[in-house]
């Protein structure tokens, strides 16, 4: 009886203490902690996590990485592209232009390759859509997705795209996908109105086009998240939809509480 009362004390003990960090190739720091970054994208680094990110997905110098809309500030381009640019491939996959968001999104990307030829002169792009080949079958060995699956559910062609990133893969390929966590109390909006989407639903979505699970990371959870605004997530920073309402609040809370989830293409 004592025993067994010791071992889930230990077990208790060691559920509680925090997960072991991954550890981060010091080029990989290197490309994260670089100059050539933008002050406004490094700002973020507290609540996007970079290094501990793409070290927990397995991302290595030597890689090619497909990444999904990687929008005109260009966050993990400035990152990627530099870590990749010697030994692996940096491929930059835009949304389809049929929106003037995506237009000028993509505008303003090839404005910031453009401006650095040095840093980004191997970066390659593709089309991102539910009907579009992302790149040539069994081709990549990362495909990286931020934020961006609310998206797909909103217009009803999430696994439509999962399956042009499964298509893209190679065996063993990895799928690496960090989304805004909703309540698991909360039944699952199918299109994600509110920007929040539960983990074990996109879990189960992404498994249902072939992938398989093969972990999680809390590398970007956000705890003061309560994910019950008016403006769903869009309510907190970067975005405050609600511009000056509440603003000091929504700073205290910081940006929101996101999964990181790993999966492997057999």
């Amino acid at each position: 009886m004592y025993l067994r009362t010791a071992a889930l004390a230990l077990l208790g003990l060691l559920a509680a203490l925090p997960a072991r960090a991954d550890p981060v190739d010091p080029a990989l720091q290197a490309a994260v902690d670089s100059p050539l970054r933008s002050e406004k994208n490094k700002a973020r680094d507290p609540y996007r996590h970079p290094a501990g990110t793409l070290a927990f997905f397995g991302v290595r110098p030597d890689s090619v990485v497909i990444e999904i809309d990687p929008g005109g500030a260009g966050y993990w381009t400035e990152i990627l592209a530099p870590y990749l640019k010697d030994k692996g491939r940096y491929i930059a996959a835009l949304p389809e232009p049929t929106s003037d968001e995506a237009k000028t999104g993509a505008q303003a990307f090839a404005a910031k390759v453009a401006a650095n030829p040095s840093a980004f002169g191997k970066v390659e792009t593709a089309t991102v859509g539910p009907s579009q080949t992302l790149a040539a079958p069994g081709s990549a060995d990362f495909v990286l997705t931020f934020r961006n699956l609310h998206n797909w559910l909103a217009k009803g062609d999430a696994e439509a795209t999962l399956k042009t990133f499964y298509a893209a893969l190679k065996p063993g390929g990895v799928l690496g996908i960090e989304e805004h966590r909703g309540l698991d109390s909360v039944e699952q909006d199918p299109l994600a109105k509110s920007g929040y989407v539960r983990q074990d639903y996109a879990v189960k979505l992404i498994e249902s086009v072939g992938f398989k699970f093969a972990g999680s990371s809390e590398v970007n959870a956000n705890p003061k998240d309560a994910k019950d605004y008016p403006q769903g997530v869009w309510t907190l920073p970067p975005t405050y939809r609600l511009k000056d309402v509440d603003r000091a609040k929504y700073q205290a809370i910081g940006e929101s509480d996101r999964f990181t989830l790993k999966f492997t293409k057999p």
